[in-house]
């Protein structure tokens, strides 16, 4: 037996839709589980039987302030017009009575602790989402990537590359091929126990270039780039090329997480997540954020390729504290570099940065200085730039273990 027509009658103007005139009416609320049901009774037809809209047939209003109600209440009824009340008070106390629960987004408008508190409950939702679910999803989602993609990907990367800043390696070539013994022994020394993706085997590779500093740098798909500048870096300061043998092996470590892919992927579950919690904003929003993730989870990787490096190392018997002392000297090149660069700017270029070619115009020069200081800036190639702790990390590689590393 359906619930009692609550008592409370409101009049009102209804407009159905086929006439321009409105039809007055008395409007009642019905209590029914899944919510008010509204009611009309046609004023204009006396003995007609009332007409009744189901809760979801009905475009219910909202209210935007309860201390402020609008001075008139409309109510959508769809295909059937809509009416129209004056008395707001009236209606919203027959809906009280009725049964009728605000949705979310009503109380939101109209309550300010809701609307704090949900504002909150989603800034913590994002929070966590961007610190733990994007590296979580990122490292699940690489599983899937095939080693051709990375191929693809490292091989157009390292040709836009050879084309801008870097310039062919001017080692000699037993030099260089003296380095790639040393890399093909340590590459074969990869501990079991720090394989994120245990069936991942890309084929390591060694290339040398020049025209940018004292750098190294993996790309995805198993190919590692050793710059002149670091391997003369390790020379100028009497360090063994253990030391050199050892930033390849953090190299390897990038390539062995595939934290390049892992980054990748990342800033796609990053814009994607933020797209479907932020609409039309998250362009903005994403924008902002993935810069602050890139700078963040490089940080998380290198941990990482630092506990492949030590593990690997161990597992070679070598030292790993000419890696460290390598890693110190750079970092107070590069600050020395950088400090000579405020006192007088118009001296130098950036730390590692090729010169500008003699002859070349002050557009070309200035393009130049740019293009080092955007690729030796860039977390993916910097061994130093997104990381503040390089005392620590290198502190630590020099005694060989790290307290957050894995024994195995």
């Amino acid at each position: 037996m359906p619930a009692p027509l609550h008592p409370a009658l409101i009049s009102g103007r209804w407009f159905d839709g086929r006439s321009s005139q409105a039809r007055p009416v008395m409007v009642g609320l019905q209590a029914t589980p899944r919510g008010p049901s509204l009611v009309l009774h046609p004023l204009s037809q006396p003995g007609a039987e009332p007409v009744v809209f189901a809760w979801t047939e009905v475009g219910w209003p909202e209210a935007w302030n309860r201390r402020k109600p609008q001075p008139l209440v409309v109510v959508d009824l769809r295909d059937h017009g809509s009416v129209e009340i004056d008395a707001v008070a009236a209606w919203r106390a027959a809906l009280a009575a009725a049964g009728e629960r605000p949705g979310i987004a009503q109380r939101m408008q109209t309550r300010w602790p809701v609307l704090l508190g949900v504002t909150a409950a989603a800034i913590l939702g994002i929070t966590l989402f961007y610190r733990y679910g994007t590296p979580w999803a990122a490292t699940q989602l690489t599983r899937f990537v095939p080693l051709g993609w990375e191929t693809s990907v490292a091989e157009n990367v390292l040709k836009q590359m050879d084309d801008g800043t870097l310039k062919p390696s001017k080692l000699p070539k037993e030099r260089q091929a003296q380095l790639k013994a040393r890399f093909d022994a340590i590459a074969q020394q990869t501990p079991a126990t720090h394989h994120r993706y245990p069936g991942y085997r890309p084929p390591l590779t060694l290339e040398f270039r020049s025209g940018m500093g004292a750098n190294a740098f993996a790309l995805p798909g198993g190919k590692i780039v050793m710059t002149d500048g670091i391997v003369k870096a390790a020379a100028d300061k009497g360090l063994p090329d253990d030391a050199l043998v050892g930033v390849l092996a953090h190299e390897i470590g990038h390539v062995v997480q595939r934290h390049t892919t892992r980054m990748v992927v990342q800033q796609g579950v990053l814009h994607m997540g933020l797209g479907l919690a932020l609409g039309d904003v998250s362009g903005i929003v994403s924008t902002g954020a993935s810069l602050l993730t890139g700078l963040a989870y490089s940080r998380s990787h290198e941990r990482e390729a630092d506990c492949f490096a030590i593990a690997a190392m161990a597992q070679a018997a070598l030292p790993t504290a000419p890696m460290g002392q390598l890693l110190l000297a750079i970092a107070r090149d590069a600050d020395e570099d950088s400090n000579t660069q405020k006192k007088d700017p118009a001296q130098g270029t950036a730390a590692g940065a090729p010169t500008p070619q003699p002859g070349a115009s002050a557009p070309d020069a200035t393009r130049q200085r740019k293009t080092a200081q955007e690729v030796e800036s860039h977390p993916v190639w910097s061994l130093l730039s997104s990381h503040p702790d390089t005392v620590e990390r290198a502190t630590e590689l020099e005694r060989g273990h790290a307290p957050h590393c894995t024994k195995g």
